[in-house]
């Protein structure tokens, strides 16, 4: 009999732009935990950022799938772009669970956002209803919530590597090449993205 029950991984960010530190980590997450896939969700505008510096949302949608590609174990979901702004993650998680019920959704994050959790809305019934995998990230403690029997921390590599970073890499001139996937690299060139004259 086929799997009904797909354990799904929610990927949140503005991937802005997407880069090989999130796709080690999706893929790192993926192969050493019980999730079978791995969603990377848009997020148009978060109530913790200013939307200033993001790119339009079809642009950063654009992104993640020449990241992912053809990986049937990733997608790129565009859900949160239709939805209220700013956007909250339990609002999304109800959506998808209403769309796709032959689904259990699990959320992944890094150490930066976990310390910062308990400042999201409704974050007890998050912690209740979904198992949240955590990444470290440079600079961050897990601090207590790490305790919390829904949170599992996950061995992934320390990338010091940030979108913010990048964006003020290519603003420079600076060849970062290497810290996108090709796809990526090709398509912020060719549309002239974050102010670059990529050659």
């Amino acid at each position: 009999m086929a799997q009904i029950d797909q354990k799904t991984g929610l990927f949140f960010g503005s991937f802005n732009p997407i880069h090989v530190g999130h796709l080690i980590v999706a893929s790192e997450i993926v192969e050493n935990s019980p999730l079978d896939h791995l969603w990377f969700v848009i997020s148009p505008q978060s109530p913790f950022k200013k939307k200033k510096n993001l790119l339009k949302d079809h642009h950063r949608l654009n992104l993640v799938k020449e990241a992912i590609k053809d990986d049937a174990r990733f997608r790129a979901s565009d859900v949160e772009f239709t939805l209220p702004k700013p956007g909250y993650t339990i609002h999304t998680l109800t959506v998808l669970d209403e769309k796709y019920p032959g689904r259990t959704f699990a959320l992944i994050m890094g150490t930066d956002n976990l310390s910062t959790l308990h400042k999201w809305k409704n974050y007890r019934e998050i912690l209740e209803r979904y198992p949240i995998y955590v990444y470290p990230r440079p600079g961050y403690d897990p601090g207590n919530l790490s305790q919390h029997p829904a949170i599992k921390l996950v061995d992934a590599p320390l990338m010091e590597i940030s979108a913010k970073m990048i964006r003020e890499g290519i603003r420079q001139g600076k060849d970062m090449r290497y810290l996108l996937d090709e796809g990526v690299y090709d398509y912020i060139k060719e549309m002239g993205l974050y102010g670059s004259s990529l050659e």
